[in-house]
């Protein structure tokens, strides 16, 4: 389920844990629901729509396919850095697992 509201978003930034990586900067808390919420947030950082959608899309597919399943009931929000767009599908990939890994 996505973490789409604003309050929802900043609260869980500026109250939850924090972890950085190399390409990403992850938020989360605890929440009151029987699954996780996931906010996704990638800056302009001065490159275009095709590229910031491309990298999101990225990003929920490795959520997708790998880190959901594994996560327990809170608030995640991922930032991506300016490095992010240049990186491969892979070093992402490994990039966000690790990050997830941190919060189990």
């Amino acid at each position: 389920m996505r973490l789409a509201r604003g309050a929802d978003l900043t609260a869980c930034w500026e109250d939850g844990r924090r972890w950085r990586t190399t390409h990403l900067e992850l938020s989360w808390r605890p929440n009151r629901t029987r699954h996780a919420r996931i906010g996704i947030i990638v800056p302009r950082f001065q490159f275009t729509a095709v590229a910031r959608n491309r990298l999101r899309r990225r990003l929920r597919e490795v959520l997708r396919r790998e880190a959901v399943a594994h996560l327990p009931a809170m608030d995640l929000v991922l930032r991506a850095k300016p490095s992010a767009y240049r990186a491969p599908f892979a070093v992402l990939r490994a990039d966000l697992m690790g990050g997830v890994s941190q919060i189990r």
